[in-house]
């Protein structure tokens, strides 16, 4: 009720359980009119803030500056286009000194061609292996964006080193001229080779820092808990590997022609050139990008667990041991019910532990014997998922081992056969812009036009799955070395047909008969590469997606070294039986090529065999955001 006042005024009683706080008062009308404020629960505001943000912004990611990334704002195609522009320009720089660095070894700096050939294939094989440590920093200690800008860096000093060498002559050995005994050629020693090699891995640090940031850093910017956000992320992997092929196509056309013909000095200035630009251009997209928070050593994880499990194995199987594992400190039973309760209320459930791989189940007790090594399901699943993908990873070394064959045999081939295309000569060393070509071509093509078709053909989200697609990349070597073989038994029968079986003379037939091998080794790498980086950034753990991502270069690093082993054994094999070595001489057409393909071949059918076999044994990672 009102009750009313001396003035004749009318006031209103304040309700119950309320605080009003009067900040000002005033007549009108004879009503009072009180302007109050009315504090709200500041836990409970607190909470809807924190929701409200949590609604806005992406969980786990931050900007550049280190604040919470803002949806909207950060991430999507637009960051994700910095990151493949960039990739033009690193790759460019790479390769444009990878592709001619024997050249530049043996005719400069007169090491021999067996030397130089080792020096690259160890300058190349490391850089790519780098890429792990590049991925586990991402993962680890730095985001993807620090480890990009600080392995770009390095590149650039090494690229630095290597360019004012090839500059200056008091830096290099003395000129010569092969055979000349008045003026012996002098390999490079002592300061000039420390400079020489120092440049050299510090390029191959930087590179494999790169490889190892760059692609994961580009995949985070899409949102996987969508549809559109999973099938966006899908074409970043495809025009990750045509900007790779885009570089590489400059690199081997014109960089290798001004360092062929302009100087080495100008080669190694140009790919300075292009990493500097490239850190400029990556920074102008800082505003967009959308950065992983690293959240500690995946390899600690994984040893953890492994060790874990392995512990409690052997321990558990001590009957008193296990009985002690699953029992507490004495108390009373009072005591036991009221600390049972209050766990109960504070800790939910835990959840069961898979059961593949049951091995690894055991890391997980009540009671661990050790608190360093207390497990959590969650840490087991992860290390499972890391265990799954070593299987796929391996069966892709085979189809690496072919594609090193591009740059050896298959140049080697073409130089003996005609070369002109009308009245323009091809130089044999610009062959591999032939696969660069063709992955330029299949990789909108497949994009635009299969992946849609195959979405309306499947009624599935991806259409072709990331198996399928690094299959179809197996399954293609298979028939790139069974082609490569046929075209090298007709091109020793024209050899023979003209008697030019000893002869250096140019075969009567045309290079581009090599280029069909070109046409499926290409394809093939575009199938396998962009699925298969694109296969560990999804199913890899997200505290372990650059470490994993970066496996798809080590798989390359090691086909390189396994094609050097296989033509090692190969010759040592056959000469062990009193006949001539397959791959030994200087004169490709005593060669055994044909049976070394047809060799590569059936090594590569029996791959794909064991590719089906833990391909189809495989389970997806399900799209749940909440696994």
């Amino acid at each position: 009720m009102s009750r009313p006042f001396s003035s004749g005024l009318t006031i209103f009683p304040e309700p119950l359980n309320m605080t009003l706080s009067i900040t000002s008062l005033s007549t009108s009308n004879n009503i009072l009119v009180i302007k109050s404020s009315i504090p709200r629960d500041p836990t409970q505001a607190e909470k809807v803030m924190d929701g409200e943000q949590q609604l806005n912004t992406w969980e786990g990611y931050v900007d550049w500056r280190n604040r919470p990334a803002a949806k909207g704002r950060h991430g999507g195609m637009l960051a994700a286009s910095f990151v493949l522009v960039v990739e033009v320009l690193e790759n460019l720089a790479y390769l444009a000194n990878a592709s001619n660095l024997v050249l530049y070894l043996s005719k400069f700096m007169h090491f021999s061609p067996s030397s130089s050939a080792n020096i690259v294939t160890n300058f190349m094989g490391t850089a790519f292996l780098l890429a792990l440590l590049g991925g586990f920093l991402s993962d680890s200690f730095f985001s993807t964006y620090l480890i990009y800008l600080i392995s770009a860096s390095i590149e650039l000093v090494g690229l630095l080193i290597l360019a004012i060498q090839a500059h200056l002559p008091s830096l290099k050995p003395p000129a010569c001229e092969l055979g000349n005994v008045k003026n012996p050629c002098m390999e490079a020693d002592g300061g000039k080779a420390g400079m020489l090699f120092a440049g050299l891995y510090l390029v191959a640090l930087g590179v494999g820092g790169i490889k190892g940031s760059l692609p994961p850093h580009g995949a985070e910017q899409f949102d996987e808990n969508t549809p559109k956000g999973r099938k966006q992320r899908s074409s970043f992997f495809n025009y990750y590997v045509f900007s790779l092929s885009f570089g590489a196509l400059i690199a081997v056309t014109f960089v290798v022609w001004i360092e062929d013909n302009k100087g080495w000095q100008w080669g190694f200035g140009i790919s300075t050139a292009s990493i500097l630009i490239s850190i400029p251009i990556f920074l102008l997209g800082s505003a967009t990008y959308r950065t992983k928070i690293p959240t500690g050593s995946p390899i600690t994880t994984i040893i953890k667990v492994v060790v874990a499990a392995m512990f409690n194995t052997c321990k558990l199987r001590n009957p008193s041991n296990a009985v002690m594992s699953m029992t507490t400190s004495p108390m009373s039973s009072s005591e036991i019910n009221k600390e049972q309760d209050s766990q109960s209320r504070e800790i939910a459930p835990r959840e069961a532990p898979t059961e593949s791989l049951k091995f690894l189940n055991n890391a997980v007790i009540d009671n661990p014997f050790y608190l360093a090594l207390e497990c959590t399901v969650n840490e087991v699943e992860e290390v499972k998922i890391v265990l799954r993908i070593l299987p796929i990873f391996a069966c892709t070394i085979m189809l690496n081992c072919c594609l090193a064959q591009l740059s050896t045999f298959s140049v080697q081939q073409a130089a003996t056969m005609n070369t002109k295309l009308g009245s323009l000569k091809v130089p044999p060393a610009s062959l591999p812009t032939f696969p660069v070509l063709f992955i330029m071509i299949l990789a909108p093509t497949y994009n635009h036009i299969i992946i849609p078709f195959a979405r309306r053909v499947t009624k599935t989200e991806m259409g072709i799955t990331h198996l399928q697609r690094i299959g179809t990349g197996l399954f293609l070597s298979i028939v790139a070395m069974a082609v490569a073989a046929l075209v090298e038994i007709k091109r020793k029968g024209v050899a023979a047909e003209s008697r030019l079986i000893n002869s250096s003379e140019p075969l009567g037939i045309t290079f581009l008969w090599v280029a069909l091998q070109y046409l499926f080794l290409g394809s093939a790498d575009l199938f396998t590469l962009a699925g298969l980086m694109e296969f560990f950034f999804t199913e890899a753990p997200t505290s372990m997606r650059s470490i994993s991502t970066a496996l798809s270069w080590v798989s390359l690093a090691m086909g390189y070294y396994l094609s050097s082993v296989l033509v090692s054994l190969v010759n040592r094999i056959t000469s062990s039986f009193g006949h001539h070595p397959w791959l030994f001489g200087n004169n490709l057409n005593h060669y055994h090529l044909e049976r070394f393909y047809w060799l590569m071949c059936g090594l590569s059918v029996l791959n794909f065999l064991h590719y089906l076999v833990w391909a189809s044994r495989y389970k997806y990672r399900p799209t749940n955001p909440d696994t």
